[in-house]
């Protein structure tokens, strides 16, 4: 909503600025809205050229996602992300577009139909939510809501517990549902007051093992608050952006992990005031929460580097074998650590029920005695075969 300033003169907020903008956008193609994108051309083919041609992105998080995944994309504007993702996961996965501009909306909605029958299926929906809010549909919230009289405060209390209830019994994304998380330049949009809900909500819906993958816009350096407060740099995805280092640890504080920047866009896109704005795609996991649990395990750095130092600040030096939980020996064998460690499992394997709590604040290294027992006196036998006369003896 506008506010209005000492003058009297009205001051368009963040989310007036974004709101208009991309209402008239959603009807008539406005350039200043994206950066020039690579994406598939087999998967463009059938999307309507209305879609693609009021697309406003700045990157392609599509080659991040796999056949039957359940995929959530923020901030789905016409929907071209939304029927790219449609295709790549099939018909065994499901596609959710989240946008809270109702022109958008209308025109992603609008081929539906069509693209089912071209691709034969029907996996895609669309709700109209805030990407900061994955809870609240806001299109059954006002429905729940039109027989009651918000002018009044009884009323008012009635609405805050219809809500209430809506996010505990009916959310529009549940807990731990989703498999990949995409957006495409539509974080930056996002008023900093939310930003922190923001990032708890992707974390949040996603599944244990499950992956964000945004395509956003930064900075290199800090964007002054004069940037800040102009309504036009907001809404053309400059002045909201983060500085780059900055975006990352966005990931990090809510709890990811394996988060790396998969592709960063060279030359800048625009530069205003000197300051460099381009396009960088990040890819986070979700899944290093739970217990430690000590089973004897370690893991060996292959290097090139010669250490390395994970999220949880445990550091992992190249050829040595170093102590780790139970929960870390299986997230480094996988996901985007996969093919950097070898795995040293013990010669006796202990259950999860009966291992003990390990101190993962530690960086301690394995000893051979306690993989292999204390008591591990095996000497192999020589063994010919295979050794083409003993060449390898």
């Amino acid at each position: 909503m506008a506010t209005v300033s000492s003058k009297g003169l009205q001051v368009l907020t963040e989310d007036d600025s974004v709101r208009q903008r991309y209402s008239a956008a959603a009807t008539q193609r406005e350039e200043a809205l994206c950066c020039p994108v690579e994406y598939d051309r087999s998967l463009l083919e059938i999307i309507p050229d209305e879609i693609i041609e009021r697309d406003y992105g700045c990157g392609d998080p599509s080659p991040f996602l796999k056949p039957g995944d359940t995929v959530v994309d923020l901030g789905s504007g016409g929907g071209k992300l939304c029927y790219i993702a449609a295709q790549v996961v099939g018909e065994s996965g499901r596609v959710i577009g989240v946008d809270c501009n109702c022109e958008m909306l209308g025109l992603a909605r609008q081929y539906r139909g069509e693209m089912a029958d071209k691709l034969g299926f029907s996996n895609v929906d669309f709700r109209n939510g805030r990407i900061q809010d994955l809870a609240i549909d806001l299109e059954e919230l006002a429905e729940s809501l039109s027989d009651v009289d918000v002018s009044t405060v009884d009323g008012i209390l009635e609405a805050r517990r219809i809500e209430d209830r809506i996010r505990r019994e009916e959310p529009m994304i549940a807990d731990d549902s989703v498999d990949c998380v995409v957006s495409n330049c539509v974080l930056n949009l996002v008023r900093p007051a939310d930003r922190r809900q923001l990032f708890a909500e992707i974390f949040r819906v996603l599944k244990r093992g499950g992956k964000a993958a945004i395509s956003d816009i930064v900075s290199d350096e800090d964007v002054p608050e004069q940037m800040r407060n102009d309504p036009e740099l907001w809404s053309g995805c400059i002045s909201g952006a983060w500085r780059e280092d900055q975006f990352l640890k966005e990931f990090e504080a809510a709890g990811f992990h394996g988060i790396a920047i998969e592709k960063r866009e060279e030359k800048p896109w625009r530069t205003v005031n000197g300051i460099e704005f381009r396009s960088v795609t990040v890819v986070a996991y979700k899944g290093k929460q739970g217990p430690c649990l000590d089973r004897n395990q370690a893991m060996i750095y292959r290097g090139p580097f010669q250490h390395v130092t994970d999220d949880d600040g445990h550091t992992y030096y190249r050829g040595e074998r170093m102590a780790v939980c139970d929960k870390t020996f299986r997230l480094l064998q996988q996901g985007p650590y996969e093919g950097q460690f070898l795995p040293v499992e013990p010669r006796h394997n202990i259950p999860l029920e009966q291992a003990a709590e390990y101190d993962c604040r530690k960086n301690a290294r394995r000893h051979p005695e306690e993989t292999k027992g204390k008591d591990y006196d095996a000497t192999t036998e020589a063994e010919t075969e295979g050794c083409d006369g003993g060449a390898c003896c």
